[in-house]
């Protein structure tokens, strides 16, 4: 299965999230290479559910976090009320797997019931960009 798109954003702690531009619904993989004041992570797990991100993959640092505060937010943004099928994000987290497995699943196993998501961020918490290493990574995944 190929995807559509496959978009890069590396951000640090505290950095203002960019407009992912055309990107409709999609995955997220969240690479966590940098620790984040909880503040900023609960700004960047509402952006995603603002976003369109039907599905969260969280990998690195303390991933299962990264899974708490996207649920959090997803049910943030339906005042704690049922979420409809087609807002629900679903989400996981990573913890004793290589980020190459992170990505196969993403690939070939990350599905919503809804709809079909051919488009995703790799979204990097780091001070170091290394765009062209993950999406090879991701390439070959």
């Amino acid at each position: 299965m190929q995807n559509k798109a496959l978009v890069y954003v590396c951000l640090k702690d505290g950095d203002i999230l960019p407009d992912l531009g055309g990107m409709k619904l999609f995955k997220a993989i969240v690479v966590i290479e940098d620790d984040v004041s909880q503040m900023w992570q609960w700004e960047v797990s509402r952006w995603l559910v603002r976003s369109g991100c039907r599905y969260m993959m969280a990998w690195g640092k303390e991933p299962s976090s990264w899974d708490d505060s996207v649920d959090e937010a997803n049910l943030e943004a339906f005042d704690y009320e049922d979420i409809p099928d087609t807002e629900f994000i679903m989400t996981t987290w990573h913890d004793d797997e290589e980020l190459s497995e992170v990505f196969w699943f993403s690939k070939n196993s990350a599905g919503h019931p809804v709809y079909v998501l051919s488009e995703t961020v790799i979204l990097h918490i780091s001070h170091t960009d290394k765009e062209r290493q993950l999406k090879d990574l991701y390439a070959t995944a």
